[in-house]
């Protein structure tokens, strides 16, 4: 298993942390069942975004489409000029 990098080991530190306070503060337990089960989801959670960060070097290869044979060139004309028209000066 590879090495976490600095980028997970941050995403899932805020996370843990961020999430626990949240939860704690939404909740309003003070039972230690209580907090232990939200610390318990938060450390999950934070895991589950600190896996899900991507890894550097590891992107999906594009897929390259075939050229087409002979460019293809499509012609439009320019739309005429309109005549300017001017103010009459009153």
């Amino acid at each position: 298993m590879p090495r976490p990098t600095a980028a997970q080991l941050a995403y899932g530190s805020c996370t843990v942390i961020l999430s626990t306070l949240a939860m704690l503060l939404l909740s309003q337990t003070s039972s230690g069942v209580g907090i232990a089960i939200i610390a318990v989801a938060a450390l999950a959670l934070g895991l589950l975004v600190a896996m899900t960060v991507p890894l550097p070097g590891k992107r999906p290869a594009a897929v390259e489409q075939p050229a087409p044979e002979e460019p293809v060139r499509a012609s439009v004309a320019a739309p005429a000029p309109e005549p300017v028209r001017e103010r009459a000066v009153s």
